[in-house]
């Protein structure tokens, strides 16, 4: 048991081999390191050699599996570790590679394959995840490695699920599945990136809990788990947890560190030189006993808990931590259920849901000024690009208070780039925003106190009818998802056919989620809530307190794309008519930011969802243009006006 510490205190202990990092005072969540030109021919002949001639194994590999991921299982990386990206030359953040002896191949899902499409070269096969004709990785290697051999992969950048799902298949089929004590392609990556950014404390009036009232509320879940430690390794949950933000990750305001919770004692793992005295006086004012250790004695401290602890158990999420922690501690001392964080987190107090809301206020009068600045742009006839809209896009939000950054790098997308579903326009692929074509443009922000994502398509021409027949089916599924009351106890999963049901009925659909979770000035996708096809184990309840994207979409390849995002809160539905055995819960939808009701055939309308769109345009002209009114942006106010007319059938 690991002893008690009797009063408030802040331990700072540096061991001689703690990794020594170029911490940069500035903290901005945009890198400008740039990956450089690189052929992956050769790239894939030293990686080969190193397979054949493997001095950190004592076998030669078969294969090599490279995931997107870092030791910390967080979806969008750091710059050091692109390690997919650098191999394969495929940007997207998610997607995993394997290399063999005579063939390189790339899983990604759909909302990347067009995307992969382009980036890949000839060296390369692309594997498009989630048809029926492709086969899983797992699958893959089981038919096409031999038996005997040995599959390689690194231990830190896979959750101990996909570990064991990869394992368990191969094994059947009597092939190795091997840890690898040095990452492979960090050997052959030359000039690799290595900079870390400050920690800063996230105040109080952004966060409306302690660090020591959260600890408080993590301890009382060990007791009724009757466990003694509890190791988080996510870095939003450690940035959540301890009320500080960081610069480590692009658009991400967290930091590279572990944490371990015991009954007694708070251990934090991180780079000696991001413990200013600033972090020092915030733990003292948050009446937090807090460890410092250095981050790469996280894996020797839990080898020494996991020896000295008997009969009590160790939380430590199976799903969301790495094999290589996971695999210290045995499976009959093993708690491996997601962490109590990872609940706490996604059930906003009253402080963040009221900073979430405001959040989306600012956010919707940026858009605002930015769409009216586009409309009166291409109407004179002056050339936007992508790039240039989205710079535009930036300044208007950087006028609002508490801004800090964006939230992701902006789906700027015209025409058939509107169908590259996470698709960032570069130098080489801008292209102009037309009267011509569909603009669809996802994009989101960092303000302190709340993260924002939004999605609207557009057009500043005449659409065809067939784009307005496929945007209002969109629009009918957001809006059927975005109304319905549903019970207690439900996961999304159960929710995701309601916002397909209209494309369904005519043979559309797209391939990707409808909703993800949304951090309080965190990562803008978050767990372990979403609105999935899939079922993710995982996942849990909706509850209220939680917010989360409504974002229907249809994509035809080389044509358009077409994507509405609400960020909807959830809250109980107390007007339900009837109460059967259990309460109900509603969405209330924070995005508040005009659909273009051009692009809506009202035939296809029924006067329910016509009156929802027009209650919806009418809270959006009473808040957005209450904050437009007080910058003075009166041109925007006009066109949030114009837009929130009252739409009336025509039939």
């Amino acid at each position: 048991m690991i002893s008690f510490l009797p009063h408030l205190c802040l331990i700072l202990v540096v061991g001689s081999n703690m990794t020594k990092a170029v911490v940069s005072n500035h903290c901005s969540l945009k890198s400008n390191y740039t990956m450089p030109a690189r052929n992956t021919g050769t790239l894939l002949k030293s990686l080969r050699e190193l397979m054949r001639n493997n001095q950190y194994f004592n076998e030669t590999l078969a294969a090599y599996v490279i995931p997107s991921s870092d030791a910390h299982q967080s979806e969008y990386l750091a710059d050091q570790d692109k390690r997919r990206e650098f191999i394969s030359g495929f940007t997207g953040s998610a997607g995993t590679a394997v290399v063999t002896e005579n063939e390189a191949l790339l899983w990604t899902d759909a909302r990347y394959h067009v995307q992969a499409e382009q980036e890949l070269d000839n060296n390369w096969t692309l594997m498009k995840s989630g048809l029926p004709s492709t086969p899983t990785l797992e699958d893959w290697l089981s038919k096409n490695i031999s038996p005997g051999h040995h599959v390689g992969f690194d231990p830190w950048l896979h959750s101990y699920n996909e570990w064991n799902l990869i394992k368990t298949k191969l094994e059947s089929n009597k092939i190795f599945f091997s840890a690898v004590s040095t990452n492979l392609v960090d050997k052959i990556w030359t000039n690799k990136p290595s900079q870390s950014g400050a920690v800063t404390p996230h105040p109080l009036k952004f966060t409306g809990k302690t660090s020591a009232e959260k600890v408080k509320e993590v301890r009382e879940k060990l007791e009724e788990k009757k466990a003694s430690v509890l190791v988080l390794t996510q870095l939003d949950e450690i940035a959540y947890l301890f009320n500080l933000r960081g610069c480590d990750i692009s658009y991400n305001p967290v930091f590279f560190s572990y944490a371990i919770i015991s009954l007694d004692k708070v251990l934090l793992f991180i780079d000696e030189a991001k413990v200013t005295e600033q972090i020092v006086k915030h733990f003292a004012e948050e009446k937090l006993s807090v460890e410092i250790h250095p981050y790469d004695k996280i894996y020797s401290f839990l080898s020494d808990i996991v020896s000295s602890l008997n009969d009590t158990k160790i939380w430590i999420s199976q799903a969301l931590s790495n094999y290589a922690l996971n695999n210290l501690v045995p499976e009959k001392s093993k708690i491996s259920t997601i962490t109590p964080v990872q609940v706490m987190k996604a059930k906003k107090n009253p402080v963040e849901v009221n900073g979430l809301i405001n959040a989306h206020i600012k956010d919707a009068a940026a858009l605002c000024c930015y769409f009216d600045w586009l409309e009166k742009e291409l109407k004179k006839g002056n050339k936007v690009t992508e790039i240039s809209g989205a710079t535009k896009l930036e300044e208007f939000r950087r006028e609002h208070e508490d801004f800090v950054d964006l939230s992701f790098s902006t789906i700027s997308s015209s025409g058939p780039h509107g169908a590259i579903i996470h698709y960032s326009p570069t130098p080489e692929t801008d292209r102009p925003i037309t009267t011509e074509e569909l603009y669809l443009c996802d994009s989101g922000a960092q303000f302190r106190d709340g993260t924002t994502d939004v999605t609207r398509t557009l057009h500043f021409g005449k659409p065809t009818d067939y784009e307005k027949e496929c945007f209002t089916r969109v629009f009918k599924g957001q809006t059927f998802l975005g109304t319905t009351s549903f019970p207690v106890k439900l996961k999304g999963n159960s929710l995701d056919v309601l916002a397909r049901k209209f494309l369904w009925d005519v043979g559309l659909d797209y391939l990707h989620g409808t909703g993800h979770g949304i951090g309080s000035f965190l990562n803008v996708h978050e767990g372990p809530i979403s609105i999935h096809f899939k079922v993710y184990p995982e996942a849990i309840d909706l509850e209220e307190g939680n917010f989360l994207s409504n974002e229907p979409g249809y994509y035809e390849d080389g044509k358009f794309g077409i994507r509405l995002e609400n960020i909807v809160q959830v809250v109980p539905a107390n007007e339900t008519k009837y109460k059967f055995k259990k309460d109900f819960l509603k969405f209330d939808t924070v995005t508040l930011v005009p659909i273009q009701t051009k692009m809506l055939v009202p035939e296809m309308l029924t006067q329910q969802e016509v009156s929802f769109l027009n209650e919806y345009h009418s809270v959006c002209r009473e808040k957005v243009g209450a904050l437009l009114k007080k910058m003075n942006h009166q041109s925007a106010l006009e066109w949030l006006y114009r837009e929130t007319e009252p739409f009336v059938l025509s039939h």
